[in-house]
């Protein structure tokens, strides 16, 4: 999950692919994180992250301060030709004893008719407590809140939500980790007209450290949209770089994902998943 808690996925409408200096913006970032894994290629080894601090970079439930920036940037979707979409994820993880606070609101840019829209979608907030939190194995279950503050009606859903979500994070060896997350959200009011909300999410992922910082991951959202039966099944793979810069934990990576099972037209066909997470001490 590394930070990827929250759902990415809206219903998409019909449009041609049209672009806006919004989303030429936003695409910038999977050639950004190319060019800081090889240029975090070239560390030194003095710069290189403990093993601890390798398996905390991909730790959703880390209990330290981090700010990410994701992006999920989507060529292809199913039944909607020379569409794109994109979104683009900012993260901010606060601990505070044994609870920690995640918001994230993103940026998105959806296909409609006939071109795109792109601008403000709803922000969400998850207050994980951590029930169990070793250094071989993290658990924690909390509430999730959305707030409908999308800037158009097509980027977000017009409800608040509230839902629980549950993660898991086992790191019992040095060279791989494992876990995975489980989210169900439904709507609780907003706008009368918009369509009810309810939603499944769930997320294996696994790292393997290669040594130096770089590892082999997999981190796929299952998706399913339990009030119109739709749903998206997509694998990655991908690799990444953990590179310590002073007191700050860089984790960049990049994660081609293919859709294997789908229903519903709008669904992502392929995308890429790409990130720069920091942990602060």
């Amino acid at each position: 999950m590394d930070g990827s808690s929250s759902l990415c996925f809206v219903g998409f409408q019909g449009g041609k692919n049209h672009v806006s200096g919004f989303n030429r913006y936003i695409f910038v970032l999977p050639l950004f994180v190319l060019i800081l894994m090889l240029g975090a290629a070239s560390q030194s080894a003095a710069d290189e992250p403990s093993a601890e601090e390798l398996a905390k970079a991909n730790n959703p439930l880390a209990d330290t301060k981090a700010f990410n920036i994701q992006d999920y940037y989507i060529p292809e979707l199913y039944d909607l030709d020379n569409a794109v979409a994109n979104t683009f994820w900012m993260r901010l993880a606060i601990p505070t004893g044994p609870v920690l606070w995640r918001a994230s609101l993103p940026l998105k840019t959806v296909p409609t008719m006939p071109t795109s829209t792109g601008g403000v979608g709803d922000f969400e907030l998850f207050a994980a407590y951590l029930a169990v939190n070793k250094p071989t194995f993290t658990f924690g279950v909390g509430p999730q809140l959305v707030m409908p503050t999308a800037s158009k009606d097509e980027l977000g859903t017009g409800k608040w939500q509230l839902g629980v979500a549950a993660i898991a994070f086992a790191s019992s060896s040095p060279k791989v980790q494992v876990g995975g997350l489980v989210i169900w959200q439904t709507s609780i009011g907003g706008d009368d007209e918009r369509n009810d909300v309810s939603i499944l999410a769930t997320q294996p992922f696994g790292f393997w450290q290669l040594g130096g910082g770089k590892y082999l991951r997999t981190a796929p959202i299952w998706f399913f949209d339990l009030e119109s039966g739709h749903y998206s099944i997509p694998f990655g793979f991908g690799v990444g770089q953990v590179v310590k810069v002073g007191e700050t934990v860089f984790n960049i990576f990049i994660e081609p994902q293919f859709t294997v099972l789908h229903y519903g037209a709008g669904q992502p066909a392929f995308q890429v998943y790409t990130a720069l997470n920091m942990q602060f001490k």
